[in-house]
């Protein structure tokens, strides 16, 4: 995630050109052309012995000779000499390098010798970038591309080519157009970072096809999309493409779950990414969710329904008032509805007649017009009178309007008006409902991201315990565990498993079943169990009652027969029926490749595919989270809701999730977790067979969590000066209620010193990215007081580090009516501390010169201050490397 460069690559100030070339069709010759003809304004510099001047433009022979050091180099030589190349540039101080071919081979040696000198790369084979406001096309691309406010950026030169292609017909325009190439070095997270930053950037959308590090990439995603909406289209869904486009095995599903954890969006196919295109260059904030459909006939009408139901969008309910106001422009045979069928005779002035009625309505969140051909309605008039309604219009600038103009000839003139007055515009009713639903879509990710997490109702959680049970199994050297084995490790974290009556899993116990004339309905998962040995007993699941009471007898005679020496105590015959209301349910933990633990659930059942069959997630989950997994696996089919007596109870399985999820992550040793069947009775969840594989890493070992957990490590227990007992710990999102409660007890003077400004309240969104962090970029540390057994937040500290992780701001805030307990203090040694042993070089921090508590802490703790009279600031910095780690 390092910005180290990246404003020498999409903001030089001069480019190098290394194989620059006078002849048509080279490499060489057609970037010195898109260079020049973008109207580049700073210093373009080719490098070649062959020509004196290329494209009108003075050469030197070698990079040696250059005049000053570049910017940015492209090199468009022979990949045999791009080592020796990228080495005479790090000696003449070039900052970025684009690298347009190389072979496979030399990625290890390049990407050493950047580093050496501390250069950037772009590529190896990248078609380059483009940057339309800084008129630079330092690009194999010969096609212009507009400024604009959309930046995108492609893993495939293919792709970028025809977005390109696409986007000069429809004068659509891009603020950044960055093909990556193979990612030798710069990847998507280091651009997104950027871009988030970036003032000319509104939204981004990117292709993918594989991605090199999960945590990097969620971490950069999570932190962009909070401030801009990132749309994404990811190829290689199933195993034999992602083989074809070299990138590693992954479900498909899991890209699914990280990009909608990050709180992104992803549109599914080409035809979605030109839509997502016109949407994102055009998208207003959606205030909800409800449609209204107008069209000029019915049949377009239906066709928008059709695909608004099938994708669970929600359609606007007219009030009264609306329908009033309708019926007086409406023609007597149309009735005042939605959808609203203005019949294939409509003419303009009625087009313009009902949108200015609508436009009075709050009735709906989105209105959808469509327009098919009709001679009564000549299709360029009507959208310039409902383009000229909107813009006449108070509210028109407010609403979110989308149109679909259906037909390609008489029809082109319409869209292109629509484009201009920056109204998105589509060719199909299904197609702009479908972009309509990715705006619903990014909106609902939001929420979701944003969503304050309520605590588990009874969290039960002995880490030592299972930490134990595991490293005492490895030593004895098992890596397979089952039922009965794993019994202790999960109770540990409040999991209910169901004691193990099974006798044996020899051949003659599965013989009982089928003696009996029942198909093989034993599941036996433990050891053979010696004759001589104690039997507590036998255990099958048979699916009804009337099994029961046909076969239990026969089958505990059959038992004692086969195991004469045994004295067995009780049959156990679990079935469906003896628990009203139950369902089987199946939640598995696997390891991917690419995103590490899954977390799957499922229905109950033989065969497991857990593409089709299983809502993913990924693990840290909270009880939000955890809820939002079981919801979507209740709305896409994958269990379902309620059986013939009880509805799910979505809390109690949300729990269990969560309970799974932090034994996932306080035992990394557990590469996978099979809980299948997980009986469900009402808010009762029964483990009734559960198998375990560990693998033999060293306890603590890091694990492969695509985003970082809650750091428990770092919580600790401090006396303050009135001995009282505090507890300093990181924010949780679940302390958003604590934080309000927080600032409500902090005087404004001491408010306006922490923010420069008067805050009269903070909202749910100010609250939920102060408690919501990444803890890989951010860290905030809570003081937590118990008073009448209810927690208080009494102090905070906060450190937001630079995307290179070098330097970070802090900021400390302690209750005003709790001042001279040495809270101040302690909070942030805490976060000097945390920040030495992160790896961050330097602290920095403003206050204004009448907060002298804050300045003379400051200088107790070592901090250079430096007062800016004449500005009302004084600037706070800390060297790390100097700090001794108390």
């Amino acid at each position: 995630m390092s910005q180290r460069g990246l404003e020498a690559l999409l903001r030089p100030e001069s480019i190098a050109v290394i194989g620059a070339s006078n002849k048509p069709g080279r490499a060489g010759y057609l970037m010195m052309r898109n260079l020049l003809d973008s109207g580049f304004n700073g210093p373009v510099l080719p490098v070649t012995p062959a020509y004196r001047a290329v494209c009108g433009v003075l050469t030197w022979p070698d990079v040696a000779t250059l005049p000053m050091s570049p910017d940015l180099a492209i090199l468009c030589t022979h990949a045999d000499r791009n080592l020796a190349l990228l080495e005479q540039l790090g000696e003449r101080g070039c900052k970025t390098v684009i690298v347009l071919s190389s072979k496979p081979q030399q990625f290890a040696e390049l990407k050493t010798c950047a580093h050496r000198f501390s250069m950037r790369l772009l590529g190896p084979n990248s078609l380059g970038i483009l940057a339309p406001w800084q008129k630079l096309n330092a690009s194999f691309s010969p096609v212009p591309i507009l400024p604009g406010k959309l930046a995108f950026i492609s893993q495939s030169a293919a792709v970028a080519n025809t977005i390109l292609d696409w986007a000069q017909q429809r004068a659509v325009g891009f603020s950044y157009f960055v093909s990556l190439g193979d990612s030798l070095d710069i990847d998507v997270d280091d651009l997104l970072d950027f871009l988030a930053r970036d003032s000319k950037t509104s939204a981004i959308l990117l292709y993918l096809e594989h991605i090199s590090d999960a945590r990097r990439f969620l971490s950069a995603s999570r932190s962009a999309s909070r401030n801009k909406p990132i749309l994404v289209i990811k190829s290689g869904r199933s195993g034999q493409a992602q083989q074809l486009l070299n990138s590693p095995l992954s479900l498909d599903a899991a890209y699914d779950a990280a990009i909608q954890r990050a709180g992104l969006l992803r549109v599914q196919d080409t035809h979605e990414l030109f839509s997502a295109v016109e949407t994102l260059s055009h998208m207003r904030p959606l205030r909800g969710e409800r449609l209204l459909i107008i069209s000029n006939g019915a049949a377009p009408a239906a066709m928008a329904l059709d695909q608004l139901l099938s994708r669970n969008g929600k359609l606007a309910k007219l009030s009264e008032e609306t329908r009033h106001a309708l019926s007086a422009v409406l023609p007597e045979a149309i009735t005042a509805a939605n959808p609203l069928d203005l019949r294939d005779d409509a003419t303009p002035k009625l087009y313009q007649a009902v949108m200015t009625a609508l436009l009075d309505s709050t009735d709906y969140d989105a209105l959808l017009v469509i327009h098919a051909p009709s001679a009564a309605a000549h299709g360029t008039l009507t959208a310039s009178q409902l383009i000229a309604a909107v813009r006449q219009h108070p509210r028109g600038k407010y609403i979110t309007l989308l149109t679909n103009w259906c037909g390609e000839f008489s029809s082109q003139e319409a869209r292109k008006l629509f484009t201009e007055a920056g109204i998105p515009t589509y060719r199909t009713p299904e197609g702009t409902v479908t972009a309509f639903m990715h705006m619903v879509e990014y909106r609902r990710n939001q929420k979701q991201l944003k969503e304050t997490p309520a605590l588990p109702a009874d969290l039960e959680q002995n880490t030592d315990q299972a930490h134990r049970l595991i490293a005492r199994t490895l030593a004895e050297g098992t890596t397979q565990l089952d039922t009965h084995e794993v019994r202790a490790i999960l109770q540990a974290y409040g999991m209910n498993v169901l004691p193990t009556w099974i006798a044996s899993d020899s051949v003659e116990a599965v013989n009982i079943a089928s003696q009996v004339g029942y198909p093989v309905a034993l599941k036996l998962r433990s050891p053979d169990i010696p004759h001589n040995s104690e039997v507590q007993g036998v255990m099958l699941y048979l699916r009804t009652a009337s099994e029961v009471e046909q076969a239990a007898n026969a089958i505990f005679d059959r038992a004692r027969q086969a195991f004469p020496q045994a004295r067995i105590q009780g049959l156990l015959v679990q079935t469906m029926a003896n628990r009203p209301g139950s369902q089987e349910l199946r939640v598995v933990v696997e390891q991917d490749p690419v995103f590490g633990p899954l977390i799957m659930l499922a229905e109950g059942g033989t065969d497991w595919l857990p593409e089709r069959q299983a809502a993913i997630s990924l693990p840290p989950l909270n009880m939000t989270l955890a809820r939002y997994q079981v919801v979507q696996a209740l709305k896409s089919g994958k269990i379902r809701g309620r059986n013939a007596l009880h509805p799910l109870d979505i809390p109690a399985l949300s729990q269990l999730l969560v309970n799974v999820s932090n034994l996932i992550i306080d035992c990394p040793e557990i590469e996978r977790l099979d809980i299948h069947p997980l009986l469900v009775s009402g808010n009762e969840l029964s483990l009734l067979d559960v198998s375990m594989q560990l693998s033999a890493q060293q306890p603590g070992a890091p694990s492969r969590l695509a985003i970082r957990p809650y750091p428990r490590e770092l919580e600790e227990r401090v006396i303050l000066k009135d001995g009282s007992l505090a507890l300093f710990r990181p924010i949780l999102p679940e302390d958003e209620p604590l934080l309000k409660a927080f600032i409500l007890k902090v005087t404004k003077e001491d408010l306006y010193y922490r923010y420069f400004s008067e805050i009269n309240e903070f909202t749910h969104e100010d609250l939920a990215n102060m408690t919501q962090i990444d803890y890989d970029r951010e860290m905030a540390f809570v003081a937590i007081h118990n008073v009448n057994d209810k927690s208080e937040i009494i102090g905070v500290t906060r450190a937001v580090s630079d995307p290179d992780n070098t330097d970070a701001e802090f900021s400390v805030l302690v209750r005003s009516d709790l001042k001279g307990l040495g809270l101040g203090r302690r909070l942030l040694d805490k976060m000097i501390n945390y920040a030495a042993e992160h790896g961050l070089q330097r602290l920095t921090g403003i206050t204004m010169p009448n907060n002298r508590g804050m300045i003379t802490l400051a200088r107790k703790l070592g901090f250079d201050v430096d007062i800016q009279i004449q500005d009302g600031i004084v600037n706070l910095s800390l060297t790390l490397e100097k700090t001794r780690i108390l």
